[in-house]
């Protein structure tokens, strides 16, 4: 059975819900309740552990831990991203080229290891943990070159936001009315949806002296929160209407050698 998703707006969607509460989550623990980053750091890592356990060990798609372990990876990204760039005085040019560095060699493992880069077929369970450590590596580089982009290069938060936002739609041009490979440009958005959200909820949460809405990150995250809940819910409705398609067994993507599948198993009769 599928354990990921497919790719639909409603996917994006949620992405971007899911990555703007974990920017404004990670603020509200290490800034507001003044825990610090590094403290924040191991509390949003080791949830993080647990969540991505289940989905691991899960037989099947379940919304609600899926989402669970993609907003702790973006808020112990942003956590972690802080911690390097702020307390660990890297700066945001820095942390976002360590991070690039490691989430390339992240792909180049992934892409040897023979297993499939396309989201929607990943059916190994190695694949899986690939996925998943590339999720937590693209979300703490979102952190850093969304800082970036507003701090570094002095766009700020707003304009930050709109120009990702402008690079998403052109991606998505790409998508429909090109024949650019859809794997790539699927990692580029996936990348990039992490600064727009760490963008668009610094500016609902930062004061207006900043370039923000004030709102700050407790209103800002509950928001969020109640949001990515509600789309959830819709999601959990959605999938007793439609169910997902299954996957066959995987395969290695070089070998041909069989691998061992990350979903449970479903015998279907034949005629």
């Amino acid at each position: 059975m599928r354990k990921l998703p497919h790719i639909t707006v409603l996917f994006w969607s949620m992405k971007i819900a899911a990555t703007t509460l974990g920017e404004t989550g990670g603020d509200l623990l290490a800034q507001t309740l003044r825990t610090g980053y590094l403290v924040s750091t191991v509390v949003f890592l080791a949830a993080l552990l647990i969540a991505a356990v289940c989905q691991l060990r899960a037989g099947r798609f379940h919304p609600a831990i899926f989402w669970i372990v993609i907003a702790l990876s973006s808020t112990a990204g942003t956590t972690l991203s802080d911690l390097m760039n702020r307390t660990g005085g890297i700066g945001y040019p820095g942390g976002a080229a360590i991070l690039s560095t490691g989430l390339i060699i992240v792909f180049v493992i992934w892409w040897r290891s023979g297993q499939t880069l396309d989201v929607e077929n990943v059916a190994s369970l190695r694949g899986e943990v690939l996925f998943w450590v590339a999720i937590l590596f693209s979300n703490s580089l979102g952190t850093s070159s969304g800082d970036f982009l507003a701090d570094s290069l002095g766009l700020g938060f707003r304009d930050s936001a709109t120009l990702l936002a402008a690079i998403m739609l052109v991606l998505l041009a790409a998508h429909r009315f090109t024949s650019a490979n859809a794997t790539v440009l699927f990692w580029i958005a996936f990348v990039l949806t992490r600064p727009l959200g760490a963008t668009i909820g610094d500016f609902l949460s930062k004061p207006r002296d900043h370039g923000g809405l004030q709102w700050g990150t407790v209103w800002t995250s509950a928001a969020l929160l109640a949001t990515l809940i509600g789309l959830i819910a819709y999601q959990i409705v959605d999938l007793r209407r439609h169910h997902l398609s299954l996957l066959p067994l995987p395969v290695n993507r070089r070998t041909g050698a069989p691998q061992e599948p990350n979903g449970d198993l479903v015998t279907i009769g034949h005629r």
